[in-house]
């Protein structure tokens, strides 16, 4: 008999895994590895329940496939088998890519390649593992498949992946105003002339979607104290390339050794980066932060400290950049606090900006379906003024540095 695949999970609850070509690709290393790779960095410094993984959610968001899916075919959208093995495929594994930390390490191991170029890596490998059986999810994860409605679904202003991260950061970090009815939004799916849309009855559910995207970023994910932490993180990784690179001794596990000691960028990603990359995860850089804390180097064991004892610096936001001479008087105590070089400074007095773009209507924003048959942009079919503006980028600048302790 066959053995039904189950997985219990807090948001939605039981999730079957029917596919077995599905369970597959769950069960390889390179898909479990997500287990060990955090959803949201180091938030859970800020919000401590916020330790849920990448692998819940893309558990999730191959769930919340399984309903659209179901969904659309209901409204007599023709999805053929394969193509539904081929979306659940590509919405599973679109985060495969991911490294340590998720986006607070973005391009730090393999210079100018971000998640997606690395996810594609995987798939790519994967697909010969497998008998180029995931060709089709490929297609449709490169946004190249020629029904544009499936490749929405995997990435569009609206796909499921973005339905699925802002309902479970929601849950786990407890910042309740990030919620939403993912289920209703669903519901709400239909095709026209080839594009994802909502119909028109479903237009306060979408209102309520971007306003939870706009709370959730400004909020939890560009939350202050987790920018510092994240922006310290990078700096520790540069430093202790630095060291390394210089002959000093810095233990490390021999994974991220490999990604310190090289140069790693599209051109040397081969096969044996890729399979060095599928065992790197936060506890590398765990492992290796606990034990830099006690390293010779002031600045690699004071940042170290910082971010295992959570002992993070004061942050500035302002909507406008920070003043030079403000700058150069902080830099001038903390060197004269710390009796370091002026070449150190920069990874103990930092500023930078942050920029959010909440919603976009290039090349296609969320269409809403009119009972006449064509579709307008929500922008143009709400009458919520909160909507309004949510299409221009905001750019905040922050500033950090030491605080002084008593």
């Amino acid at each position: 008999m066959k053995k039904l695949k189950l997985f219990n999970d807090p948001i939605y609850g039981f999730i079957t895994i029917k596919n077995p070509l599905v369970f597959q690709v769950i069960e390889h290393p390179y898909f479990q590895r997500l287990r060990r790779i955090s959803q949201m960095g180091l938030s859970y410094l800020v919000y401590p329940g916020a330790h849920h993984t990448r692998f819940h959610h893309v558990i999730g968001c191959m769930f919340l496939m399984q309903r659209a899916i179901e969904t659309l075919r209901l409204k007599e959208v023709d999805i053929s088998t394969e193509e539904e093995e081929a979306l659940l495929l590509a919405i599973l594994m679109h985060d495969l890519g991911h490294g340590p930390f998720s986006h607070a390490l973005e391009g730090c191991f393999a210079q100018g390649m971000g998640h997606e170029d690395l996810s594609l890596k995987f798939m790519e490998s994967l697909n010969k593992e497998y008998d180029n059986r995931l060709e089709m999810a490929i297609s449709m994860f490169k946004g190249e498949y020629p029904r544009q409605f499936m490749n929405q679904l995997i990435s569009s202003q609206l796909d499921m992946d973005r339905l699925d991260y802002l309902k479970r950061d929601s849950f786990y970090s407890g910042v309740a105003e990030g919620n939403l009815n993912a289920e209703r939004l669903i519901s709400m799916l239909c095709v026209r002339n080839d594009q994802l849309a909502i119909e028109h009855k479903g237009i306060y559910s979408v209102e309520k979607f971007i306003m939870a995207r706009r709370f959730m970023y400004w909020q939890v994910y560009l939350h202050k104290t987790g920018l510092a932490a994240e922006n310290i993180l990078v700096k520790i990784l540069k430093r202790s390339r630095e060291l390394v690179l210089a002959g000093k001794e810095v233990p490390m596990t021999p994974v991220l050794g490999i990604f310190l000691e090289n140069e790693v960028n599209s051109e040397s990603f081969d096969k044996k980066i890729l399979d060095a990359y599928a065992k790197l995860d936060d506890t590398d850089l765990i492992h290796g932060m606990k034990a830099w804390c006690e390293n010779d180097d002031f600045i690699l064991s004071y940042l170290s400290r910082s971010i295992v004892n959570r002992r993070l610096p004061k942050v500035l936001m302002s909507d406008r950049p920070f003043d030079p001479m403000k700058i150069e008087e902080i830099r001038e105590e903390i060197g004269m606090r710390f009796n370091i070089e002026e070449s150190d400074l920069d990874y103990l007095v930092y500023s930078g900006e942050v920029s959010n773009l909440v919603y976009k209507t290039e090349p296609m924003g969320i269409r809403i379906a009119l009972k006449s048959g064509e579709t307008i942009d929500i922008k143009d079919a709400s009458g919520y003024a909160g909507i309004a503006g949510l299409d221009q980028k905001t750019t905040r600048y922050f500033l950090c540095y030491p605080k002084k302790r008593t």
